[in-house]
């Protein structure tokens, strides 16, 4: 599908210009400074951006379980997620799915099977916006995870696995009172079961978590699969996961372990949510203050999709990062740390994954980012 793009504030991985831009067989074909031609999509002004790469969020598993124990059907709850990313400029994303959990009740604690069949049953029949690929999240002391991964094992759509261990008292939960908060509101448990799981929490971890560790560390070695940490709080986490391979560390909790991650060449990934709400709601490190340091590389939605573009202009107006530095973190950055070298920039002979964005003028003084297009491999889709 030919087409060109005139009047456009094109965002560049260093600049923004305005042009125009020609798209041929799905692939960026050329950047043009001015009118070029007759346009095919004249966007007025708006920013042009590159598609948004998503790497980690849980809005899948909030379609598929949307209250406590409520489970939805896999293929509307798979085509409403695929819509709220669309929606929000994503036109790559790591659909993340955790696998181990003590819990049966849970997403986590069942088998993926059905989800991964729906998943590839729509890729197939072409009725998905964003290219999905799989970010699977397993929970070290959990003592199902090695089964539950099985469905997992060797699919072609696992690019990218992270090891998590979410024992209170430690790493993301250091705070148990926060750990309660999320736990009894997100989770409906009661107060007796949460003090039911966390005095089992340690048992579990001591029994599961190193082995486990063990176990996907070897299968991303075998299978060239990205390895990601997960919480990593203090220096020795950092070092940890580099000896183990890994090449990402996922919301760190310390600015210490952020700077341990730079200083070993892991991308550091921090949330969406975590710049808009002016930090983290488990009271780990800001995002914006590792911005700040030049220690934020990547910017994950987590569980507000929409948050990435938010989180873009947030670190914009407070002056933190420029709009091309901003951009990246949503687009070269994570389309590179995950092998995706075919797009994430506006160059010329990339996928001709484009989001339109007008920045809307608010009462108060304030902009937001309003997507206005989005296109896949040069097919609009929203």
């Amino acid at each position: 599908m030919n087409s060109v793009f005139q009047n456009a504030r094109m965002v560049l991985p260093g600049e923004v210009v305005r042009g125009s831009l020609s798209v041929a067989d799905g692939r960026i074909a050329a950047l043009h400074n001015g009118h070029t031609g007759a346009a095919t999509i004249d966007l007025e002004g708006d920013y042009l951006l590159p598609g948004l790469v998503e790497v980690h969020t849980d809005n899948f598993e909030r379609h598929l379980m949307p209250r406590p124990k409520v489970q939805w059907a896999e293929l509307p709850a798979l085509l409403a997620h695929d819509a709220e990313v669309a929606a929000a400029g994503i036109t790559t994303v790591f659909d993340a799915l955790g696998v181990g959990e003590a819990d049966t009740d849970s997403l986590r604690g069942s088998t993926w099977t059905q989800t991964l069949a729906t998943l590839d049953n729509c890729t197939a029949r072409d009725l998905l916006r964003a290219d999905h690929h799989l970010h699977v999240r397993c929970e070290l002391p959990a003592p199902n995870t090695i089964e539950l991964f099985e469905p997992f094992h060797g699919h072609p759509r696992v690019s990218l696995i992270s090891l998590m261990d979410h024992t209170p008292g430690q790493r993301q939960w250091e705070n148990l009172e926060v750990a309660r908060i999320y736990y009894t509101g997100k989770k409906g448990w009661s107060q007796e079961k949460f003090e039911r799981q966390v005095a089992h929490a340690a048992t579990l971890q001591a029994k599961y978590a190193e082995p486990h560790r063990r176990h996907f560390v070897d299968y991303c070695a075998t299978h060239g699969i990205a390895l990601a940490s997960h919480d990593d709080t203090t220096v020795a986490h950092v070092e940890q996961a580099h000896a183990e391979g890994a090449s990402m560390s996922e919301f760190p909790t310390t600015l210490a372990a952020a700077g341990a991650a730079r200083e070993r060449g892991l991308s550091t990934v921090m949330g969406g949510p975590n710049v808009v709400r002016g930090g983290s709601h488990s009271g780990n490190v800001a995002a914006a203050e590792l911005a700040r340091r030049g220690l934020l590389d990547i910017l994950s939605s987590d569980y507000v999709p929409s948050s990435l573009l938010g989180a873009v202009m947030r670190l914009v107006e407070d002056e933190i990062l420029t709009l091309p530095q901003a951009v990246n973190t949503v687009t070269r950055a994570p389309a590179r740390a995950t092998g995706l070298h075919d797009r994430g920039a506006i160059e010329a002979g990339l996928r001709a994954d484009l989001v339109q964005v007008r920045m809307a003028e608010l009462p108060d003084g304030s902009r937001h980012a309003v997507v206005r297009g989005v296109w896949r491999e040069g097919r609009r889709v929203l």
